[in-house]
């Protein structure tokens, strides 16, 4: 169980620093990434997560993490800057701050699926998108 919370340490790391061909390494060859805005295996899902770094600065805070078995399960606080554009909403200067959540399932050291919710109706109103 601390070897996948602590891939899981590793992926927020890489994420954070905006290392999206690092993160590739954590995750198995079968790895299917569910999200709010989307979902898929890593190639469906590096554009969203590059439109995540780039274009909201995204930065992932761990609160709390918990593992059993080959699972772990993460409470962030999520913060992010709108520096550039995000799909069709344009850059507003504005930052927030929001609870996120995501659930790994491991699958011989690696992340096998993750899943993800975020308030994204309340990043939307810090943004000013709504």
């Amino acid at each position: 169980m601390e070897a996948n919370k602590a891939a899981v340490q590793r992926y927020v790391e890489r994420f954070n620093a905006g290392d999206l061909e690092g993160l590739r390494e954590l995750f198995s060859d079968d790895a299917l990434i569910y999200g709010v805005l989307g979902w898929g295996k890593m190639d469906d899902v590096m554009p969203i997560w590059q439109q995540l770094v780039s274009g909201l600065a995204m930065q992932l805070e761990i609160v709390d993490m918990i593992a059993e078995d080959d699972r772990v399960a993460v409470r962030y606080l999520e913060r992010g800057t709108s520096r550039g554009p995000f799909f069709d909403k344009p850059a507003t200067g504005k930052s927030y701050e929001l609870v996120a959540m995501e659930w790994f399932e491991m699958k011989e050291g690696r992340i096998h699926r993750r899943w993800g919710a975020r308030d994204a109706a309340s990043q939307a109103r810090q943004l000013g998108w709504s």
